[in-house]
Order: structure tokens, then sequence, then C-alpha cells
């Protein structure tokens, strides 16, 4: 079942450790089939050295098991509301990267503060606020996809054009088409974050980059006028 997209899910998967991301198994990544309403994921605490594309876990967007010899990831009632809660979302990675859980762990969005920043994320990264008690107690994962998706829309932003967020004291998590722009704008979302820290280290009056070149740099990437890259 889905046997494509577990080898994409375990490739993506496998990204993780190449470009530093996870430490251990501190990481994970899904896409999803929209036709079939079933999603693939990381199963829960298995080391990245020990997994196969067969050991990938399909599961539905009630968070149902479809098929699989291991539980899934334990984020996985996260991804699953990011999924419901952010329809046009292809791919998420969740990892505790050191620069931008540093950012989570301060409790602090991370301000636009260059053109790095402004390539692919439009404006903040957003860092939700820490669940309360009851939330924790309830049902931990499945109400940190909800703090997430009720954040973007408190705040009016636009999952698409900010496909990162930061959550209090636990780390990022990031999306995209598919599982390969997912964990490509964690890569971006971690250089970012190290960016950022040192910007502030050595200027601590330094403000966000100017509206204007924020703009351009962003939609010269995306939207109907773009004009990046190659066209053919």
């Amino acid at each position: 079942m889905l046997e494509q997209l577990k080898e994409q899910v375990y490739e993506a998967n496998m990204l993780l450790p190449k470009y530093g991301l996870v430490t251990f198994t501190w990481g994970n990544v899904s896409a999803i089939d929209r036709k079939s309403g079933l999603f693939v994921i990381k199963p829960s605490g298995v080391e990245y050295g020990r997994l196969t594309p067969e050991d990938m876990v399909v599961v539905d967007l009630e968070g149902n098991k479809v098929e699989g010899k291991y539980n899934p990831s334990s984020d996985t009632p996260t991804h699953r509301i990011l999924y419901k809660r952010f329809p046009n979302v292809g791919g998420i990675v969740h990892t505790h990267s050191s620069w931008a859980t540093s950012w989570a762990q301060a409790g602090r969005d991370i301000p636009c503060y260059g053109t790095t920043h402004a390539d692919y994320i439009y404006g903040e990264v957003p860092c939700v606020r820490n669940l309360t008690k009851e939330d924790i107690e309830e049902a931990y994962e499945l109400n940190t996809g909800i703090l997430i998706a009720d954040e973007f829309e408190r705040r009016n932003k636009d999952y698409l054009a900010v496909p990162a967020v930061l959550c209090k004291n636990h780390g990022p998590f990031t999306w995209g088409k598919d599982a390969d722009e997912a964990v490509h704008n964690a890569v971006v979302l971690e250089e970012v974050a190290k960016m950022a820290f040192r910007c502030e280290h050595l200027n601590p009056e330094i403000n966000p980059a100017p509206q204007e070149l924020q703009d351009k740099h962003y939609y010269r990437k995306h939207g109907a006028n773009a004009y990046y890259g190659q066209t053919v």
C-alpha cells in the first residue's frame, strides 16, 4: 500500500541526519496521499540506521494505523491535525534541530533580519504559546497541532507563505507541498535561526529587514510574478 509514498517518506527521513537536523531518533517526516486520505510517517523510536521503506507506517486522518509492523511516530496526532487544517500541505517535518529549538525554548518568534529568510518565509517565524496543563494531560500531541493551526488563524498567517512554526519549550515543525520540500524548509529554518541568533549577538539593537526588501525577495520567488530560477 502506497509503496511509492513510503519510499519518498523514507528518503526524506534519511535527509534529516544527513543535514544535521536530528540527534538519535529526535525527528520525523510524513507525507500524505490526498486521494486516499492516508499518510505515511516514520515509526516511533526506530533508529535511522535501521530504517527501511517497508518500516514506514500508513495512518488515516482519524489516527488509525492502516498498515505497518511498528507503531507510528508519537507526533502522528500533530501531523494529522495539520493535514486536516492545512489542506494544501503534502509533507510535514518535526525535528529538535538545535538552533531552531533554541528559539522555541526561549519562546521567541524568529524575526526576518535578511533576504535569506525572506526568500523562503514571509515575515517572522511564529512561536506558539505553551499548551495548558489540561491540554497536555488530555491529548498532548493532538492539541499541539490544534494550537499551531489556531495560532496561524489568530495571526492571519498564510501557512504556505510561512511554512514553519516553533512550539514553545519544544521545537520546530515545517511543511511543504511534499516531504522533500518540507525537509528543505526545515534546513532553511535551521540556517535562518542560526543567522538570526548571530545577528542579535552582533547587534542587540538590530531591527527586522525593511518591509520593501522582504517583499521583493519573497515575491520574486513566489506568486504570479515570480521570476527567480528557470522557466523551462
